[in-house]
């Protein structure tokens, strides 16, 4: 707490400014001290500079298990590579994505983000999101910071901007670093689609990118649900347990043929559908519908999120 306010000299000036008002003349005085009584009741205080956001997305990404997170997101293009190096199996069966990852940069591309987003990608939105407010509770510090006063409504958006800022990074280094070391180890090649066709690398650079964005919409689900855990607990592996615990059922269920048009209302239902984006024509309905679930979902969950902290008895 000293280090951030020693880090904020507008506090300070605003202070001395503070002082100086006695000497102004009375409508000048009158306005500062009807703006401190709406920013937080102290002339001189302002709610907007506390709990900076890069301080505290400095903080989250100096973090050991921040590190440890992206050193998975780097390692795990590496460790695929050698893995299809040093395997010599046959998949058979009907091609796939995976069964294309060797045939360059593109597809390898294609087939890790696919491969991280089933789990290591929403184990990590889970881990920073769902320890945003419940790590702060667990360490005991989390009443200090709204003592200071930090206004709930922005700690709560500091922390979750701090959150999905992490893990855009996260799945911007994936995808850099596997198109970089699929590149090296397979060339520079068209992309081959399990239809047969063939993509130049241009056409398909642009289809990955919005392929990330899809996926990133996608993960907003699991960042507001964990978040919304990490608002009613006091364990930060409670949170990011109980969002990956979720996401699990709710793949399960979607998997179950017998429930019908009901798996349409899944969370997790159109995960998939980005593979529209590697046929020719481009199916878009699949990746509308799934982008309009993940924003409802998300909308429910920061909703409820909100709802419960702004009530919530802080006791930790």
């Amino acid at each position: 707490m000293t280090e951030q306010a020693s880090e904020n000299p507008a506090a300070i000036e605003d202070s001395a400014a503070t002082d100086d008002a006695a000497d102004a003349p009375n409508g000048a005085e009158t306005g500062a001290a009807v703006a401190g009584a709406v920013d937080g009741g102290t002339p001189g205080y302002r709610s907007g500079a506390t709990l900076p956001f890069r301080a505290e997305l400095r903080r989250q990404l100096r973090r050991r298990r921040t590190a440890l997170a992206f050193g998975l997101v780097v390692a795990l293009p590496l460790v695929l590579v050698a893995a299809f190096t040093w395997g010599s199996g046959d998949s058979g069966g009907l091609p796939s994505f995976g069964a294309l990852a060797t045939f360059g940069g593109v597809n390898f591309t294609v087939f890790t983000l696919a491969t991280a987003a089933a789990l290591l990608l929403t184990l990590i939105v889970a881990l920073v999101c769902g320890d945003a407010v419940a790590g702060e509770a667990g360490w005991g510090s989390l009443r200090y910071l709204l003592a200071v006063p930090v206004s709930r409504a922005r700690l709560l958006g500091v922390k979750l901007a701090v959150g999905l800022a992490t893990s855009v990074v996260a799945l911007l280094v994936l995808t850099v670093t596997a198109l970089a070391v699929g590149s090296a180890a397979f060339g520079w090649h068209p992309l081959r689609t399990p239809r047969g066709d063939e993509l130049p690398p241009v056409d398909a650079l642009w289809r990955i990118a919005v392929m990330v964005g899809y996926l990133a919409v996608c993960l907003l689900l699991v960042a507001a649900l964990a978040f919304w855990f990490s608002v009613r607990t006091d364990a930060p592996l409670v949170a990011v347990g109980g969002a990956v615990l979720v996401v699990i059922v709710a793949n399960i269920l979607d998997a179950v043929e017998a429930l019908g048009a009901i798996r349409s209302v899944l969370p997790m239902h159109y995960a998939a559908a980005w593979r529209g984006l590697f046929t020719d024509p481009l199916q878009w309905e699949d990746l509308a519908k799934g982008t309009l679930s993940s924003l409802a979902y998300t909308g429910i969950f920061l909703a409820l999120a909100w709802w419960t902290f702004l009530r919530k008895d802080v006791l930790s």
